[in-house]
């Protein structure tokens, strides 16, 4: 049985774990101190679960007991805070709309060594919007990608926003964080990967031309360099790799938002290549 405990105070210490959810400064300092992450909506809880995370707590308007019981009672010891939806928003910063929180214990599971033995890897540069990292993430687990590497200052897959945008595929796509931006490509082209840089370059050539020459070589192993919001790839990064290739575009549109380069990339070079 579910240990609910109702909830009527925003400043109950019990709930520091969903404190102000939006302050970015604040969740890094305190989800990395603690070693948490927060789950946000009934389907990605579910994954969360499904993954193995294990659950701290819930955060949960009454609405969503029912819907939740199976798992609440597969975690008989864990406590369910029952709030009202006026408390969540006034404790999370923010409306809960989907009315349903996990907080769970975080997770290294891959080390960049594991993810060197994949076949095709996505490798964030510096991508720093946490939605960008969920939506590559999500891209890359549903068009047939095997991991993801980041770099170090790229956004933390298991942020909320992250976690939410990616519908749970931070759960099953393995991912970890180069410790060494300097050496990254380098390391990449050591493993065996042909570094594939997504920029602007002048000797860009076709994103479908370098994706049929990789298809004709069924053995190559492929790594796709994406590089951040602003500026793209860094001059280091596309010096760096094996070929550069552009997405061709019309309408005087130079380039596409990284999430949406990264998907049509990923279609590219997928299973089907």
């Amino acid at each position: 049985m579910a240990r609910l405990v109702l909830v009527d105070d925003p400043a109950d210490e019990r709930l520091a774990d969903y404190v102000r959810l939006r302050d970015v400064s604040l969740r890094r300092h305190l989800e990395t101190e603690q070693g948490l992450f927060i789950a946000e909506g009934e389907k990605v809880i579910r994954r969360a679960l499904e993954a193995g995370y294990r659950p701290r707590s819930f955060l949960l308007a009454e609405r969503w007991l029912a819907g939740l019981a199976d798992l609440l009672a597969a975690h008989p010891d864990v406590e369910v805070y029952v709030v009202s939806e006026a408390l969540a928003e006034e404790v999370t910063g923010f409306h809960v709309h989907r009315g349903a929180l996990a907080s769970l214990h975080r997770q290294q599971r891959h080390t960049v060594a594991d993810l060197l033995t994949l076949r095709r890897l996505v490798v964030c540069e510096d991508v720093v919007d946490h939605t960008n990292v969920g939506a590559i993430l999500r891209s890359a687990a549903g068009l047939g990608f095997d991991g993801c590497l980041l770099a170090p200052r790229a956004a933390d897959p298991l942020y909320r926003r992250s976690v939410k945008v990616s519908m749970g595929a931070v759960f099953s796509l393995p991912w970890a964080r180069l410790e060494d931006w300097a050496e990254a490509v380098p390391t990449l082209r050591s493993a065996g990967f042909w570094t594939v840089a997504l920029a602007l370059s002048d000797d860009a050539r076709d994103l479908s031309e370098v994706a049929a020459e990789a298809a004709a070589d069924p053995g190559r192993r492929v790594a796709l360099l994406l590089g951040t919001e602003g500026d793209g790839l860094s001059r280091r990064w596309v010096e760096q790799a094996d070929v550069v290739a552009r997405i061709p575009m019309a309408r005087g549109i130079d380039s596409l938002n990284v999430a949406a380069a990264a998907a049509v990339a990923c279609y590219a070079f997928g299973p089907a290549s």
